[in-house]
């Protein structure tokens, strides 16, 4: 009975193991293959670089690329740019994330905003970035107001769309039903309108801070002294082929994590959902 009861506990605790070991490997395994083909480029391109195919002055090899960002970090130059980008997405996000739920919300929900407020939001939506440029600099001078509200700008506009899409999307028929049941006004919001809009308000939201970090490089031609952006133009400006491509390469790497963790929040936020999985 003693040696029974034992390997039912010792299987107990092989499964309990097992079932770690296969939730790792599913949590590596996005990692693993997303890794896959940044590495082969990376591999084709010192290759390249080393064998003379890419001229170093106009494509310095990833090594060099590496170095200059491992040493702008041992100098401390690095953290002051990342830090002032980030501080200027950050508030400039939630900026721009703010007015968009207020205003898409309504237009969402009210026919008549619609038909008032959507058309000019529209044409505001087709200005192209710089444009915004010299108008804010001249009513916000160049500090960090007229930066933080140009990269509010970029955000506004995808996370607005998906939101007003998100809503007028929710099947009618599900509203009637908690009509019948005599939801209030509030209840039909909170209850059915909210949840089944989420998904398109989450979607928004990476959209949003994707441009972001479109808007920040134009934020930071606007007399900067210090950013990812700021990096990027100084090294034109000095012909610095390889912190021009660390600048890019930084871009890229700050908009890949955040975009990570707003995805993995969207995936706690839509656990409920049964949704289709392609393997």
């Amino acid at each position: 009975m003693e040696r029974n009861s034992a390997s039912v506990v010792g299987n107990i605790g092989i499964g309990k193991k097992t079932k770690k070991s296969v939730q790792r490997s599913g949590k590596l395994q996005p990692l693993i293959w997303g890794s896959i083909l940044p590495v082969i480029l990376i591999i084709a391109w010192e290759f390249l670089s080393k064998i003379g195919v890419f001229p170093k002055h106009l494509l310095p090899a990833p090594t060099i690329i590496i170095s200059k960002i491992i040493e702008m970090g041992q100098d401390g130059t690095l953290w002051g740019h990342l830090g002032i980008t980030l501080y200027r997405i950050f508030f400039g996000f939630v900026l721009g994330v703010g007015f968009a739920v207020v205003l898409g919300a309504i237009v969402g929900y009210l026919k008549k905003a619609e038909l008032l407020l959507d058309p000019i939001f529209q044409a505001f939506r087709s200005i192209p970035s710089l444009a915004w440029v010299p108008l804010f600099i001249l009513w916000m001078g160049i500090g960090e107001p007229s930066k933080i509200a140009l990269i509010a700008v970029g955000v506004f506009f995808p996370v607005y769309l998906n939101i007003v899409s998100g809503i007028q999307g929710v099947d009618r028929k599900i509203i009637e039903v908690g009509r019948i049941y005599n939801f209030t006004t509030y209840q039909l919001i909170k209850r059915i309108i909210l949840p089944a809009s989420l998904p398109s308000f989450l979607v928004g939201i990476r959209s949003g801070l994707g441009l972001g970090w479109m808007f920040v490089v134009a934020a930071e031609l606007m007399g900067a002294s210090k950013g990812i952006g700021y990096l990027l133009v100084y090294g034109q400006n000095t012909y610095s082929p390889e912190l021009i491509i660390a600048s890019i390469v930084l871009f890229a790497i700050m908009g890949k994590l955040t975009d990570s963790l707003l995805k993995g929040l969207e995936g706690k936020a839509l656990h409920w959902q049964d949704s289709f999985v392609k393997n």
